[in-house]
């Protein structure tokens, strides 16, 4: 394990974990929870993807979206936040929205009572949703955290992205296993996917070399939020 990040098991569930000076806490939801202010972060949740493979003929079964929303509802319920910060790539195309059932559009209404809802935009929606309520940004700053969707170039303290969607294979007695996860060095983390048809790109790609200046730690999402340290990690 990398004695570089801080980390402690929490009574509210998942690790809590020191990122740029900010305490957070890696949920094994995959959502990141920055208790001082209230603010729940989740990452690519790719909303009306199986609606986008169906209309180029792949079809899926339509029912991502309302699998995902509950997910963030029961993270809601537990931790009432105060504010929502999506970092892009909520939905899956510009579309998306669109195609939207009218049921999902009022749960996402739902969540956004007595809270503030942020979308930071994204590689796949590169433009605020029309009918939903939220504000719009590029990137968010809270806690002298910045939240945006894709990693700066080379290392960043205090940064929270997405877009990467990582994942982790992690050796094992007799194989390996292959969970979504946070990757963390202690200065910067990159959030996973949070969305049920979201596909992951394993931690050991080079896409993650430069973003850490030392082994980072993968938080596998595997029943609860587990530290794995970055020997144990394997190539897909």
């Amino acid at each position: 394990m990398s004695a570089a990040v801080a980390i402690a098991r929490s009574a509210a569930g998942g690790l809590a974990v020191t990122i740029g000076g900010v305490e957070a806490l890696l949920r094994a939801s995959g959502a990141m929870w920055l208790w001082q202010s209230r603010a729940l972060v989740v990452a690519d949740l790719h909303f009306e993807k199986g609606s986008a493979y169906a209309t180029r003929g792949q079809m899926l079964p339509p029912y991502d979206t309302r699998d995902t929303l509950r997910r963030l509802e029961r993270e809601v319920e537990a931790l009432d936040p105060s504010v929502v910060v999506f970092l892009g790539d909520s939905f899956h195309d510009r579309g998306g929205e669109g195609r939207m059932a009218p049921r999902d559009g009022e749960m996402l209404a739902a969540l956004a009572r007595g809270r503030r809802l942020v979308w930071v935009v994204g590689n796949h929606d590169p433009e605020a949703p029309k009918a939903l309520p939220g504000e719009v940004a590029d990137e968010v700053r809270i806690e002298g955290m910045i939240l945006r969707h894709e990693p700066a170039e080379g290392p960043q303290r205090g940064e929270a992205a997405g877009h990467l969607h990582p994942c982790a294979r992690v050796a094992a007695t007799g194989g390996s296993i292959r969970r979504r996860c946070f990757v963390t060095d202690g200065a910067r983390v990159v959030l996973p996917a949070f969305g049920a048809y979201a596909g992951g790109l394993n931690v050991r790609d080079r896409a993650f070399a430069a973003l850490f200046d030392r082994p980072p730690l993968a938080i596998v999402l595997a029943g609860d939020a587990q530290p794995i340290a970055w020997g144990r990690l394997v190539e897909d």
